[in-house]
């Protein structure tokens, strides 16, 4: 096993020596351990030639595509590991690992710690038992990403990129028995309308552990993949990748909406009136009706107050239908009987909003479109003329958005 962080130095020769951390422009990345070699026809060979036959077999045919196994003892064991994506099948995982073996036996010809990291499966195999480790805590890193750059502002898309990875990681880490998760984050990124994320770690991995493994290499994200329109991860118990298109098969596990940060705007609301007169009038009578409970005692002071202008004055002469005036004191306007009667279709059924103490409470509406309540007070109500008079004497001198306008 490596003893430091690694990362690839030579993309032609896919040779990877020493190093803490390097961006990975394209290809596969491979980490060639230094951890010693093997003769060729050695029992070191041999016992890993049956692991290349067995592993990618065992991890194909298991529920979560994970397998690990060890062959011989000591000085010539080999311990292995291979996870194949968690949106893989079977037949591809096998011929991933099946293909990481063979790759790895080339690339790293005669080394005993050899790790491989393709787009479907990953494997690593050394001569010590880093199956022990049971945090995930291994010490090699590898990052990659895209040299095109985001146009949108590059802390800004960090940001978003950690928020999407973060929440997929811990959908990984508690809800999935594979460890593996995807997920979406709509964000503009001037050319896409989303991010596109999946994490993974080895499903042995407790929920912690896994959990502990993505956010240190998702803590790095900022810093060696920043702006970066994709970017990879790598550890041998844990991975993450995010591009900006959707790469992974099925629908996303997890949505998100545009992080708060971006600054979206939200979403107009339609406000747009109805179309005719009827709808405006329902919409009317659906706000009188919704506010008869606050309204009714300013109604029956209203009612009250024509009662009261009538009973002062003389008789008046019947007025032509739909004829009112402004004949009253003060701000008090006189409504004929005949008017109050076409308002209220008679003071008929349909229209009664409720019943006081003085009276019955009817919906109108008035020739010029406008509609009121009218209380018509019963004859048993003179008892309590002269505190509505009170009342209404006060009502008439206020003004509030609130309170209900004294007509007549």
């Amino acid at each position: 096993m490596a003893t430091g962080h690694r990362a690839l130095a030579n993309l032609t020769a896919v040779l990877l020596v020493p190093f803490f951390f390097v961006w990975l422009a394209a290809a596969q990345p491979q980490v060639c351990g230094d951890s010693g070699n093997y003769s060729a026809n050695s029992t070191y060979q041999s016992n890993l030639g049956q692991l290349s036959v067995t592993l990618p077999k065992n991890a194909s045919a298991s529920p979560t595509l994970f397998a690990v196994g060890s062959v011989g003892s000591v000085p010539d064991i080999v311990y292995a590991l291979a996870l194949c994506r968690g949106d893989t099948n079977a037949s591809a995982c096998a011929a991933c690992v099946t293909t990481a073996f063979q790759d790895a036996q080339q690339l790293c010809a005669f080394s005993k710690d050899a790790s491989v990291f393709y787009d479907l499966c990953l494997l690593h195999f050394s001569n010590h038992n880093f199956l022990s480790d049971a945090d995930g805590q291994g010490n090699q890193f590898i990052f990659q990403t895209d040299a095109r750059n985001v146009s949108a502002p590059a802390a800004v898309f960090d940001n978003a990129v950690g928020v999407l990875l973060n929440a997929t990681a811990d959908y990984a880490a508690s809800n999935s028995s594979k460890r593996f998760a995807t997920g979406e984050e709509m964000f503009d990124t001037g050319g896409a309308p989303a991010i596109y994320a999946l994490v993974q770690c080895t499903p042995d991995l407790a929920p912690a552990a896994c959990r502990s493994c993505l956010g240190d290499i998702i803590q790095k994200m900022p810093k060696y993949l920043s702006g970066g329109q994709s970017g990879r991860a790598f550890r041998i118990r844990c991975n993450y990748r995010y591009e900006l298109y959707p790469f992974f098969s099925g629908s996303p596990l997890l949505r998100l909406p545009v992080p708060a940060f971006a600054g979206t705007p939200p979403s107009p609301v339609d406000i747009s009136p109805p179309s005719n007169k009827r709808g405006q009038r329902k919409r009317s009578a659906a706000k009188i009706s919704a506010s008869v409970a606050c309204t009714i005692v300013l109604v029956l002071i209203l009612s009250a107050s024509a009662f009261i202008c009538f009973k002062k004055r003389k008789p008046l002469k019947k007025q032509p239908a739909m004829a009112f005036h402004n004949a009253a004191r003060g701000k008090c306007m006189i409504f004929d009987l005949s008017t109050l009667q076409e308002a209220t279709e008679n003071f008929s059924e349909e229209n009664k909003l409720g019943e006081g103490g003085f009276g019955t409470v009817y919906k109108g509406t008035l020739p010029d479109e406008q509609e009121v309540a009218v209380k018509r007070l019963s004859q048993a109500s003179r008892e309590g003329l002269n505190q509505l008079h009170n009342e209404v004497q006060v009502l008439a001198q206020l003004q509030h958005i609130k309170l209900v306008r004294l007509l007549g």
